[in-house]
C-alpha cells in the first residue's frame, strides 16, 4: 500500500485527487494541506511514502515546500503536480528533491503511474515534457534563473512578504528574529535588484512563488 499525502490549495483539486487515487487498490491516501508549510507540519507526524505536490500556493509555495521535506525526510517520494510546464518549473522542482513532475492537464492518466514508480525508487515525467529539455537543465550547471540568486530562506521570506505579511509576523512564521527578516528582505531586494513592493509581486507570480489570487 502506497500512503500519499496530497498537498493542493483547492479544495476540488484534493477532492478529486482523492477520488482518483481511492481507486486504486495500493494507493491509500493519509491526508491533505492547501500550503506547503501545513504539509511540512503534518509529514512530519504522518510519515507517507509519497506527496502530491502542487506548486504555486500562499505560505509556502510547492518548490520551497519540496526541498524542506526532501531535507528532512529524503525517504518520502515526492511528485509534483503542476500547472506549470516551462523547463523552468521543471528544473527547480527536480533539483528540489522531487522524484516525478506531473501536469494536471494530463493528471488523470499519469498520477497513479507516477506515484507506482517513485514507490519503486524511477523518476516519472509527464509525457508532454520533453525529456531532452529535462536532461539538459539537470545537467547543465550553467543553467540557472534569477531565483538561484536567493538562498532557500531568502525565498521563503519574499512569499510571505509578498502575500501581505508583515516583519513581526514573517519572523514568526519562519522562528526568526524581526532584525533577520529584515536582512533577509533587504538582501533578495538587492539580489534582484527590485527596490519596491509591486515589481516584487510580480517577480513572484511570474516565476511561480505565490499564487495570483
Amino acid at each position: 500500500m502506497i500512503s500519499t499525502y496530497i498537498v493542493d490549495d483547492h479544495a476540488v483539486v484534493i477532492d478529486g485527487l482523492r477520488s482518483l487515487l481511492e481507486a486504486s487498490p495500493d494507493i491509500e491516501v493519509v491526508g491533505h494541506a492547501n500550503d506547503g508549510r501545513t504539509a511540512l507540519q503534518e509529514i512530519g507526524t504522518l510519515k507517507p511514502d509519497a506527496v502530491l505536490m502542487d506548486i504555486t500556493m500562499p505560505e509556502l509555495n510547492g518548490i520551497e515546500a519540496t526541498q524542506l521535506i526532501h531535507g528532512k525526510y529524503p525517504d518520502i517520494r515526492i511528485v509534483v503536480l503542476s500547472m506549470h510546464s516551462s523547463a523552468e518549473y521543471v528544473f527547480r522542482a527536480l533539483r528540489a528533491g522531487a522524484r516525478a513532475y506531473v501536469l494536471k492537464a494530463s493528471a488523470g492518466s499519469e498520477v497513479v503511474d507516477a506515484l507506482h514508480a517513485v514507490h519503486l525508487g524511477r523518476r516519472y515525467l509527464s509525457q508532454r515534457i520533453a525529456e531532452t529539455v529535462i536532461d539538459y537543465y539537470i545537467d547543465a550547471p550553467a543553467a540557472t534563473g534569477p531565483l538561484d540568486e536567493l538562498s532557500s530562506r531568502e525565498r521563503q521570506v519574499l512569499q510571505l512578504f509578498v502575500e501581505g505579511r508583515s516583519i513581526a509576523a514573517t519572523a514568526q512564521a519562519l522562528a526568526l528574529s524581526p532584525r533577520t527578516v529584515e536582512t533577509y528582505r533587504a538582501r533578495l531586494m538587492q539580489k534582484l535588484d527590485i527596490d519596491n513592493l509591486p515589481e516584487l509581486v510580480k517577480f513572484a507570480i511570474l516565476h511561480g512563488i505565490t499564487p495570483i489570487d
